[in-house]
């Protein structure tokens, strides 16, 4: 099943070994992401470093927009699960750069295009391959963290 996507949906969600996720969205893109780090650095989402917790790990059967742990209250909205699915598995590093960016802001399309001066749609071109990233975006996203870094010293 190929569907395109407005914003990220699931479709499904599996927890596997070692903290990680195997995510399939609605387009039919399937991405597995590593979320042993953000275990560590959050610290509601300890709770999730007992295995057999992690395990629980569903989507709320015909919606997908968040992964959750209901018995913990936990839920992780599929819009960052996309972009560190992309962040993580980029083919390049303009791309890793681009996503983590995005992920590490919690910039929407339109913000991330607001923040470089540039179209939702080239935004979304970059974030689902459709365009490479030129070096030069990758670039400027380092450039607005540090003025932003800046800014609020």
């Amino acid at each position: 099943m190929s569907t395109t996507m407005k914003r990220p949906r699931l479709l499904a969600v599996e927890a596997l070994d070692d903290y990680k996720l195997c995510l399939q969205f609605i387009n039919g893109s399937i991405y597995t992401i590593s979320m042993k780090d953000e275990l560590e650095k959050t610290a509601r989402l300890r709770l999730l470093k007992d295995p057999k917790v992690f395990k629980k790990a569903a989507i709320v059967e015909g919606e997908g927009w968040t992964v959750e742990w209901r018995d913990l209250d936990i839920q992780l909205c599929a819009d960052i699960l996309w972009l560190d699915a992309q962040a993580q598995n980029a083919t390049d590093e303009n791309t890793k750069i681009f996503a983590t960016w995005r992920a590490r802001n919690g910039l929407s399309l339109a913000d991330a295009a607001k923040a470089l001066g540039m179209t939702s749609r080239t935004m979304s071109a970059y974030g689902t391959g459709q365009r490479p990233v030129p070096r030069y975006i990758a670039l400027a996203c380092k450039g607005w963290e540090a003025e932003k870094k800046n800014l609020s010293v």
